[in-house]
């Protein structure tokens, strides 16, 4: 047992190390870190130096990479923003899949003189391209909401529903899989009512258990909520025999239009980005060497087919569609590699006995290959595709693109909010208490549930991209630090505070924000002027006196500021006019 320990804390550290390694040294040299955890799983996999086990030890677990990344992509489609989408989803997507799968299994049946059978089953999940490779890459862009990268996306998601009927096309293409796998029709039944019961829960469940632990205050309740809901949608999928990926993805979307969206990606995504890097890993360790190296030109042959068959035919479409011929040829290189659900799928014909294995493991080294030429391609291409970007950041109807950011919408936060909207400003709103959320969302207004003071939960909120940052949070709870690491990070925000009193204000001072204000300080001035009229005094002589307290106000906070002490300026004491 004790040396069992020893091996997988040595295979995890082999791996760590690794993938430190070559994604750093990928990413300088500009590569992407997909193809920097490929090449770390190939060198000290089994083929090479054999310094960390068996890639096919861990791919079952690192597929929860997979499932967390549709999770969140789900997490940023309102179900309102989806159904804009269908049309591109099941007319883009459906185009794509079909014509591409089509033409390789054409040139797998008659250049590489496959049987029919083996063809159909190689060449219609080649057709699929690399949602863990491609979304990344597109978010990391800037391009995920923009008009090219909701085409990318709908392509991508129509692949992931395509599984199940592939799933089937290649079971029955099998002797095993024919007399043991369930009918087609039965597959797709089984379909529509587990992602109407997902939808279900999601209404029902889901969000009273959110609500529930938001109530409670407890964050770490909050990380394993969000992963049970994630694991729960995928293990009832897959149950099924259907695509563990689409179940969270599903999970994701009825989860979006709610106030703990922000929360659930940026607990999430740690666990998304360690989990994803570990299944390129394990795809590496899985790429065999030993057929590349016993037919290396039909290897490369075939990727290069893969890439340039894909390539044509998506920018064919996008032409079709009337996108120019830099925007249709950056789509069609962006989804020009084979896919991650390859893998899966020629297993399911391996497992039938259409294909053997020597010829599974020959065309998941092509799909490797084709996955390692796409950040090579998207760098070589970069400059024609900047010459032709034509494309703007599109405002979808979630907070995303908000150009403020408002953090506590109590009553202080509540008034900001009101008066950035009717200045036509789209506003992005945040707080922690559950029920402040239920009440706002009476009266209209959408606010998320989540902790902005955490840095990360910021950047999910779109803090990168907003020209304000309002923190009208109660009470005493922001400190310097934060302050100063909040304007590091996003230095094109204006930064406004609401302090709770002078204290609060004389410990934030070393930090230079826009504007910052005492909670209470311009309504007890209000309610001072109104007592000097209600006992007769004139308008201009409130008027002086209003001046005066100012002035002897600001003196008294620049002494203290300075001095770091409360009792600095004292003998600079408020003048009371006396009446004429």
């Amino acid at each position: 047992m004790e040396h069992g320990e020893q091996s997988m804390l040595a295979s995890g550290l082999v791996l760590l190390a690794a993938a430190l390694v070559f994604v750093l040294l990928f990413r300088k040299l500009g590569l992407g870190a997909t193809l920097g955890y490929l090449v770390a799983g190939a060198v000290v996999g089994p083929q090479m130096l054999g310094l960390a086990g068996d890639g096919e030890d861990m791919i079952g677990f690192a597929e929860l990479g997979i499932v967390l990344l549709l999770f969140i992509v789900g997490l940023e489609l309102e179900p309102k923003r989806l159904w804009r989408m269908k049309e591109a989803i099941f007319g883009l997507g459906l185009a794509q899949v079909a014509l591409c799968g089509v033409a390789l299994v054409a040139v797998i049946w008659l250049a590489a003189a496959y049987p029919l059978t083996s063809a159909i089953a190689l060449g219609l999940p080649l057709g699929l391209s690399s949602t863990a490779q491609v979304l990344p890459m597109l978010q990391s862009a800037g391009r995920l909401r923009t008009p090219f990268g909701e085409r990318a996306f709908a392509i991508l998601l129509f692949q992931d529903l395509s599984i199940i009927p592939l799933i089937t096309i290649v079971a029955a293409l099998g002797a095993q899989g024919a007399e043991t796998g369930p009918p087609g029709w039965l597959l797709a039944v089984e379909s529509v009512v587990a992602i109407a019961v997902l939808i279900l829960a999601g209404r029902y469940l889901l969000r009273p258990l959110f609500r529930l632990i938001g109530r409670l205050g407890e964050r770490e309740m909050f990380v394993v909520a969000g992963l049970f809901t994630v694991v729960a949608a995928a293990a009832i999928m897959e149950a099924l025999g259907l695509s563990a990926a689409l179940g969270a993805f599903v999970a994701g979307v009825m989860l979006a239009s709610t106030p703990y969206r922000h929360e659930l990606e940026a607990d999430i995504e740690p666990f998304r980005s360690i989990l994803l890097g570990l299944f390129f890993l394990s795809i590496g360790m899985m790429l065999n060497l030993a057929a590349i190296g016993r037919e290396p030109l039909f290897v490369v042959a075939m990727a290069v087919a893969l890439v340039t068959t894909k390539t044509a035919i998506i920018t064919a479409i996008g032409l079709v569609l009337k996108m120019s011929w830099r925007s249709a040829l950056a789509l069609g290189l962006l989804l020009s590699q084979g896919g991650e659900f390859a893998f899966v799928l020629f297993t399911q014909a391996r497992t039938g006995g259409v294909i053997d294995a020597d010829t599974a493991s020959l065309f998941g080294a092509i799909v490797t290959l084709s996955m390692a030429t796409t950040p090579f391609l998207m760098m070589v291409t970069a400059p024609l595709r900047r010459a032709g970007a034509d494309e703007r950041t599109r405002e979808g109807p979630s907070a995303d693109g908000a150009r403020a950011l408002v953090i506590g919408f109590g009553r202080f936060g509540q008034t900001v909010a009101q008066m950035l909207l009717l200045g036509g400003i789209r506003v992005s709103l945040i707080d922690r208490q559950v029920d402040q959320i239920d009440v706002a969302e009476e009266f209209g207004h959408r606010v998320f549930f989540g902790d902005g003071l955490r840095m990360d939960l910021l950047r999910q909120a779109g803090a990168d991209e907003a020209a304000l940052i309002c923190f009208c949070i109660d009470g005493d709870q922001l400190q310097p630090d934060f302050l100063a690491s909040v304007k590091e990070a996003f230095p094109d925000a204006a930064i406004m505070v609401r302090a709770f009193d002078r204290r609060t204000l004389i410990r934030l001072a070393p930090v230079e924000v826009a504007h910052v204000e005492r909670e209470v300080r311009e309504g007890s001035i209000a309610m001072g002027r109104a007592a000097l009229d209600c006992l007769g005094l004139g308008g201009e002589q409130i008027d002086r006196l209003v001046e005066t307290f100012r002035e002897n106000d600001a003196a008294r906070l620049t002494a203290q500021i300075e001095a770091g002490d409360m009792h600095a300026g004292n003998e600079r004491t408020l003048r009371v006019m006396a009446p004429e």
